[in-house]
């Protein structure tokens, strides 16, 4: 599937539930949200329609996300059901890792590639204070169980948020040992996001060159995404920076996300897409869904606008455990 920009849109990230087991302060109000209803969420049947439907216009690449993906039960019959598909190469699950572990043998089995792991500190009291949970040795559980598994990739996604400045390089101590890239991604201005202060990815590399020495640039792709990636000397692993606010890489865009409701959105930045749920619970037929899919894809937008602080009214005004990062 080709956009309207000439991009080849091929992966796409599923979000299976807004349910999450922590708070954290940059997706989360400290009160809380109202989750939504079971029966306003796609079932796994409909989102495997779905994806072979994707398929069939180029969807290559498959992320699971939340919320937290792990606390929808039966995640394994899903990620059998989308290996399943004629087409789709890779499966891949973003997770804050705290199920992991228990989990990590029938997703497994059942067809699961990677695992991409949210963690910002390694520091306990400074985990609780970040995600309003005392739960980092579940996290850290479910990232070694990861990191031991045969032939699984592992990236660590990091969020440079000033108070844990501390925290960076112990993090990207982790690649020393492992064979596992540690990234770190700026955060951007969606929902809560918008009134904390954030790293550049120029200053995270600072930090890490100071405590470590020159990176060098590696040409290496390391999955499906926009992430860019750096090895240092004597790593087993690499260091990797997402940085959609330094770095705009709108004009490499590859990919779409379907929210737990359904809800086609073709850019983070915009609420603009197209409901899919209606359409499969009106009953309309694959050639209906099809023609949905490749319209939202052809108008996805040019580029987001973050750095624009006047803001647009067809601007994402939910927040992050809402629509899946």
């Amino acid at each position: 599937m080709i956009d309207g920009f000439g991009r080849s849109i091929d992966y796409l990230r599923i979000s299976v539930t807004d349910r999450c087991n922590l708070r954290c302060v940059y997706c989360m109000p400290p009160e809380g949200v109202e989750w939504m209803d079971h029966e306003e969420m796609l079932s796994y049947e409909e989102i495997i329609r779905l994806c072979s439907l994707f398929a069939q216009v180029g969807i290559r690449k498959v992320r699971l996300t939340g919320g937290e993906p792990l606390a929808r039960r039966d995640l394994p019959e899903l990620v059998r059901g989308i290996h399943a598909i004629d087409g789709i190469e890779s499966i891949a699950l973003t997770t804050n890792g705290l199920l992991l572990q228990e989990q990590l043998p029938a997703l497994l089995e059942a067809g699961l590639t990677a695992v991409n792991l949210s963690l910002d500190t390694l520091d306990r009291a400074q985990y609780a204070a970040i995600t309003r949970r005392d739960a980092l040795d579940q996290a850290l559980s479910g990232l070694y169980a990861a990191l031991d598994a045969p032939g699984l990739r592992v990236k660590l996604n990091c969020v440079p948020m000033g108070e844990n400045d501390a925290q960076l390089v112990p993090l990207a101590d982790l690649a020393r040992e492992h064979d596992l890239a540690v990234r770190y991604i700026e955060l951007m201005p969606i929902g809560l996001g918008g009134s904390l202060p954030r790293r550049t990815e120029e200053e995270v590399r600072a930090m890490l060159e100071a405590a470590f020495g020159p990176m060098t640039p590696c040409d290496e792709s390391l999955g499906a995404g926009p992430g860019h990636y750096f090895t240092i000397p004597g790593f087993c692993g690499k260091i990797g920076f997402i940085s959609a606010m330094t770095h705009q890489f709108c004009d490499g865009c590859n990919r779409v996300r379907l929210t737990a409701t359904g809800f086609l959105k073709t850019c983070l930045q915009y609420e603009t897409g197209r409901d899919l749920r209606t359409l499969l619970r009106d009953g309309s037929g694959d050639e209906v869904l099809l023609e949905a899919i490749r319209s939202a894809i052809l108008h996805k937008p040019a580029q987001h606008h973050f750095l624009d602080a006047t803001g647009r009214r067809e601007d994402e005004r939910h927040n992050m455990h809402q629509i899946g990062g």
